[in-house]
């Protein structure tokens, strides 16, 4: 498939999605989410969720609350991506949940780390955290495998380590996580505790979920 840029990836969803959004009590269309998904996402995310850039998030696995959680920051501007939050914009809460739903059935595909020394240190800090600086293990909320908990905390096992220390960095800087109407709690506390670790301790973290599965 042809992937869309993400102008056309813009205008195509919003001609997508235009009658749905007008029905806010719609029960979510998963089969017109997995179209949405080919037509669409797969431009940056594979129509699976599988993302072949390490730049982009795989979501395939992903709980679906916590997908439809982020669409809603995107739309809203509680979470900032020029992309993102111009395609946010045009699906409705029902796209949302559908799309939710449907990457939540889809299969992750299992990585490595890559650099298993680095992964190594990660591993300590993931499970027991570093009482020294008040980093909390990252296991506690995101579970030993990674898996996270629906609805609260995402999936990271099998994420690119690269996306990850991407995001642990824009919650270190105040770029995610502290909207000023407060309305992403986990964020705020994530931008707590990424203001607490090392940029090496980010990079050691980022790969140990790498390689979770």
């Amino acid at each position: 498939m042809k992937f869309l840029s993400w102008q056309a990836a813009i205008f195509a969803i919003a001609s997508f999605s235009a009658g749905a959004s007008e029905n806010t009590g719609a029960k979510p269309d998963v089969a017109k989410a997995s179209q949405t998904a080919a037509q669409i996402c797969s431009a940056c995310h594979g129509s699976d969720g599988n993302s072949a850039n390490p730049a982009n998030p795989s979501i395939a696995g992903q709980p679906g609350e916590y997908i439809t959680e982020q669409l809603l920051n995107f739309k809203s501007g509680i979470r900032n991506n020029p992309v993102m939050t111009g395609i946010a914009a045009t699906l409705s809460p029902e796209d949302m949940r559908a799309l939710g739903i449907y990457f939540s059935q889809q299969k992750p595909k299992s990585s490595a780390a890559k650099e298993a020394a680095l992964a190594l240190s990660g591993q300590k800090i993931y499970r027991g955290g570093n009482a020294g600086t008040g980093v909390p293990a990252c296991s506690a909320c995101h579970l030993p495998d990674g898996i996270g908990i629906p609805s609260r905390y995402p999936r990271l096992g099998g994420q690119y380590a690269d996306y990850i220390y991407a995001q642990l960095k824009a919650f270190k800087a105040g770029e995610r996580g502290m909207d000023k109407e407060g309305k992403d709690a986990n964020g705020k506390v994530m931008a707590q505790i990424a203001a607490r670790m090392s940029d090496r301790e980010m990079q050691a973290v980022a790969q140990y979920v790498s390689g979770l599965r």
